[in-house]
């Protein structure tokens, strides 16, 4: 697949609100209404009931309910990946090969220094995993968080998982430093799967330590839920806990290898399953593993997909490439540069996964890479457009052994889709950035005419946007632009300014029924 797709582009931040992340000594004593759902997942059984209203037509009882106050009745199950999918039946905990399995049984290795609790996600705690904010201030917490206990119903597993790394084949990768704790179904019937990363030496860590250090997993940490209160489909962070165990890094690639503190983040997920996932089962040949996985993928994630539909890996394929426009998309939207968007870090499931050296954009600039490694610059912020179709013919291809003739032509149609639904998604976000409503001929140009001045002028990306809705239509017009406009200030130095306001301008007079104000609130909304 040869196609290029062009460039448009691309913020850093939104209006909107970052979740509270909290430091230890804060607690938090909501009450909330729950569903105590049946199934093979952990779960957390909720104590203090003041109330049991059976619903016997819907299969579930509500009841008001405090969130768990400890982990003592608070369990994680691995049951229902074990069931289906396959376990390396090697059970010592060596750098090797492994052929046949999804997973490797790998338990965590505990720091041998202190250990202490740096953050926790009040909203991860509380919202997904049913656990009182008071509960991290634990001894059990921590040990759970780290990697010294398991709790009850939990089976440790590393993914077995192949890739394609800056466009080459790489083999096996797999779960170097990361180890699957189990699934844990809430109040709401979601299922989240918990990995901790950072957490030692797996069959996966090839010449890795197996160990995170404390600022990458700070980024992670702060960037999975930023990127959630965005709107944008991500991981998330529940916790991150600092060790004083040393581990050694060379940070700039250049040959100086410098002492850091080994870190470890707990970060939970619909699923872990990413492109490189079903790669290495159809480059090894393991194609009824394949097919297993992918069955078991449809069932437990795409719920508009029938399993037993003869098609169902075509209807697969057309949701995961949709989305995965949206997502690049979006992460244009903000100015999000992923740095590694490799097929081991693309999630089937199409969400934000494995941040690493990815940065926001300031100023703006199509050829921003935030990772210091990406000598060729295959992933800056304006080619990861083009990189997600690559990865998306690489998932194709992985499909291709299971697809008949007819299927593989469907889905070849499918995959020449992707570049009119990135732009449709892109066009419509950059559209309510400019605060634009409805459909007019030219909305593509005024887009593509602003980020041209603002590349010429290096405006700043996220403020130029955040000023254009605070700014009034009367102070555009009069070309007048206040000193505290200041990436605004900037652009307006360009000769062509003018022209792009004048067209700008007209494009609002259309936007029946508005009003400054109502503009700056929807443009403050993306």
């Amino acid at each position: 697949m040869t196609q290029r797709i062009g460039l448009l582009f691309c913020c850093r931040t939104r209006g909107l609100r970052c979740p509270p992340l909290f430091l230890l000594g804060v607690t938090c004593h909501a009450v909330v209404r729950c569903s105590l759902l049946p199934g093979l997942e952990g779960s957390a059984r909720l104590w203090h009931l003041s109330s049991n209203v059976s619903h016997h037509e819907l299969g579930f009882c509500e009841t008001e309910a405090k969130l768990a106050l400890s982990l003592d009745f608070w369990t994680l199950s691995s049951e229902n990946l074990k069931a289906v999918l396959p376990v390396d039946p090697v059970k010592e905990n060596y750098v090797r090969k492994v052929k046949n399995c999804i997973f490797s049984i790998a338990f965590p290795t505990p720091f041998k220094s202190r250990v202490r609790l740096v953050a926790v996600s009040k909203e991860v705690l509380e919202d997904i995993l049913d656990l009182d904010l008071s509960v991290s201030e634990t001894d059990d917490f921590i040990q759970l968080v780290s990697g010294e206990k398991i709790v009850f119903g939990s089976i440790p597993l590393a993914h077995r998982y192949g890739g394609h790394q800056f466009g080459i084949w790489a083999g096996q990768l797999g779960d170097g430093r990361a180890h699957l704790l189990g699934i844990y179904m809430n109040r709401q019937g979601e299922k989240w799967e918990l990995q901790l990363k950072g957490s030692g030496k797996t069959p996966y860590s090839r010449n890795g330590d197996g160990r995170a250090v404390l600022r990458s997993s700070v980024r992670e940490f702060l960037c999975s839920e930023a990127m959630h209160s965005l709107g944008i489909p991500t991981s998330r962070a529940a916790s991150l806990v600092v060790s004083d165990d040393e581990v050694w890094r060379d940070q700039f690639y250049n040959g100086n290898i410098v002492k850091e503190r080994g870190a470890i983040v707990l970060r939970v997920a619909k699923s872990w399953f990413r492109i490189g996932s079903l790669e290495i089962l159809a480059h090894y040949g393991e194609l009824d593993l394949l097919r297993t996985l992918l069955d078991f993928i449809i069932r437990e994630h795409f719920p508009s997909v029938k399993v037993t539909e003869p098609n169902r890996y075509v209807d697969f394929f057309s949701i995961v490439v949709s989305k995965t426009a949206q997502l690049i998309a979006l992460w244009m939207s903000v100015g999000f540069a992923h740095g590694v968007c490799n097929t081991d870090n693309f999630s089937l499931l199409s969400i934000t996964i494995d941040y690493g050296p990815f940065g926001f954009m300031e100023a703006y600039n199509p050829d921003f890479v935030p990772n210091t490694s990406d000598d060729e610059r295959r992933y800056k912020i304006g080619n990861q457009a083009n990189v997600g179709m690559f990865n998306l013919n690489k998932l194709l291809q992985a499909l291709n052994p299971l697809l008949d003739p007819r299927q593989k032509q469907l889905a070849a149609q499918i995959l020449e889709g992707y570049p009119v639904l990135y732009y449709t998604r892109f066009r419509d976000l950059f559209k309510a950035k400019l605060g634009l409503l409805g459909e007019r001929k030219g909305d593509d140009d005024l887009i593509a005419f602003l980020l041209h001045l603002m590349e010429k002028t290096e405006a700043d990306f996220t403020m130029t946007f955040r000023q254009l809705s605070e700014i009034t239509q009367s102070q555009l017009e009069e070309l007048n632009i206040p000193q505290q406009f200041w990436a605004l200030k900037m652009i307006s130095e360009h000769k062509l300014f003018p022209a792009w306001v004048s067209q700008y301008l007209l494009r609002l007079k259309s936007n029946m029924n508005d009003s400054d104000s109502e503009r700056r609130k929807r443009m403050t909304s993306y």
